[in-house]
């Protein structure tokens, strides 16, 4: 089987405090987009996992979300069959985009669907809180509100534009615990976020802005400049970071040899959608 595992960003990302489990409470607004890792999933004849990665810098040992998942498949089932799994990573990682949790929830509905296991949603998104935050979100992917520390998703009932965005990634991740801890401990000196805009009646805001460009001068910058260019709508942050969003007007054409010329070429760029295909529609 092979399934796409799509990328998100946050359109509202609204920190709430921390909670007695360590983690924060939050409450924010994501949507897939059409970026997405590859991941083949078969059940071999092994007696384990066979796990392998296009990407030679990601670990491929149990901190790694695929492996974790397909141990938390087993728990939860007791299937016992060999899983082989290959991914092909595009999504950059520590940029906010949700990555490992996508693919993580792309091997949970690949091996529902190939060990004939027959979970719900429901359940599988139960398996998946106990992976990470994120992860419960990506079995549907669909765009949702999604509250607690993450775990409760509520899918948006509005229809959101089919608008093309540029992910622009820096050439270096923001790690997502810190981000929070800065959160949690900013002063009155902390870098102010800028206005994001508006996409139809949604305020687009993520408190994760202010701290992290305390931290990374050159995200404020990014921002502005963005937000500045022609046919671009507005401009924010996804997630923790380091990737910025750019909402572009339809047929934008230039932007980025303009966004390679004024910051060089080590900023990673990504051309893709709002999407609304969910996983399991792709299993």
């Amino acid at each position: 089987m092979t399934i796409d595992a799509p990328a998100k960003v946050n359109l509202v990302l609204r920190v709430q405090g921390k909670r007695a489990d360590g983690f924060h409470a939050v409450e924010t607004l994501m949507s897939p987009v059409t970026l997405s890792d590859i991941l083949e999933i078969r059940l071999c004849g092994l007696s384990g996992l066979d796990f392998s990665c296009s990407d030679a810098s990601l670990p491929l040992d149990g901190t790694n979300l695929v492996c974790r998942a397909v141990d938390s498949f087993r728990n939860r089932t007791g299937f016992s069959g060999g899983v082989c799994v290959h991914l092909k990573k595009r999504i950059p990682h520590g940029a906010g985009l949700g990555g490992g949790s996508s693919d993580a929830a792309a091997v949970l509905l690949g091996l529902n669907r190939l060990a004939g296991a027959g979970l719900t949603l429901e359940e599988l998104e139960e398996v998946a809180a106990g992976l990470g935050s994120d992860v419960p979100f990506f079995v549907r992917g669909v765009p949702a509100w999604c509250r607690g520390r993450g775990e409760i998703v509520e899918p948006l009932k509005e229809k959101l534009p089919n608008l093309e965005l540029l992910l622009v990634k820096p050439p270096f991740p923001v790690p997502t615990v810190w981000a929070y801890n800065a959160w949690a401990a900013r002063s009155e000196s902390a870098v102010p976020a800028t206005s994001s805009g508006s996409l139809c009646s949604i305020e687009l805001k993520n408190d994760l802005e202010g701290p992290v460009f305390s931290k990374y001068l050159i995200l404020p910058v990014l921002k502005h400049w963005l937000i500045e260019q022609a046919g671009v709508q507005a401009a924010m942050m996804s997630g923790s970071g380091s990737t910025m969003i750019a909402f572009l007007e339809n047929d934008v054409q230039g932007l980025e040899a303009r966004v390679h010329a004024e910051f060089g070429g080590s900023f990673n760029l990504f051309r893709c959608r709002l999407a609304s295909r969910s996983l399991e529609a792709d299993c």
